[in-house]
């Protein structure tokens, strides 16, 4: 019986589907360890008022930045259990930095590691509890806060070589 590939509109094999379609997690067992890194940003929207009252550390549940860097970092060595078809993964090095922008506050993580597979779901994790922390620990100042811009920014190692969103903006 030949094997039957299910691929995405662009006629991209889809990795995580067998060839009847069900889910698997990816067999990596015969990748090469190497050097991976990855780097994502988005954005909690907000005023500015209520933007600097954060950087400022003036909310009154506390430092929120602090404890959005602790939750982001929690989640992004938590993705192979959040996330069903992710491995779990050594994390060698992770950041989490935080901009105050215009339009609210950007997030920012990157993540290392020396394995089998990438660490872009890490670091895009990361961002995502970041931002889910802040906007709980403001949502009694501003309740029209949205988080947003959600995106993977580059990558570095693995097979499928390094990516970086500046040269593939498909949007």
């Amino acid at each position: 019986m030949p094997e039957k590939i299910i691929k995405d509109q662009a006629g991209q094999r889809l990795t995580h589907l067998d060839e009847s379609g069900a889910a698997h997690m990816v067999d990596v067992s015969q990748k090469r360890v190497t050097a991976r890194k990855a780097m994502a940003k988005g954005i909690l929207f907000m005023s500015p008022k209520t933007r600097d009252l954060i950087m400022k550390g003036g909310l009154a549940k506390g430092d929120a930045i602090a404890a959005a860097r602790i939750a982001g970092i929690m989640a992004a060595k938590r993705t192979g259990d959040l996330i069903p078809l992710c491995h779990p993964l050594a994390i060698t090095a992770l950041s989490i930095d935080f901009n105050a922008i215009d339009e609210g506050i950007e997030i920012i993580s990157e993540v290392s590691t020396q394995e089998r597979t990438g660490v872009e779901m890490e670091a895009l994790t990361a961002c995502s509890l970041a931002a889910l922390t802040l906007y709980d620990m403001a949502k009694a100042v501003e309740k029209t806060m949205r988080i947003g811009d959600l995106r993977l920014v580059h990558k570095e190692g693995g097979k499928s070589g390094d990516y970086h969103e500046e040269t593939h903006d498909q949007r």
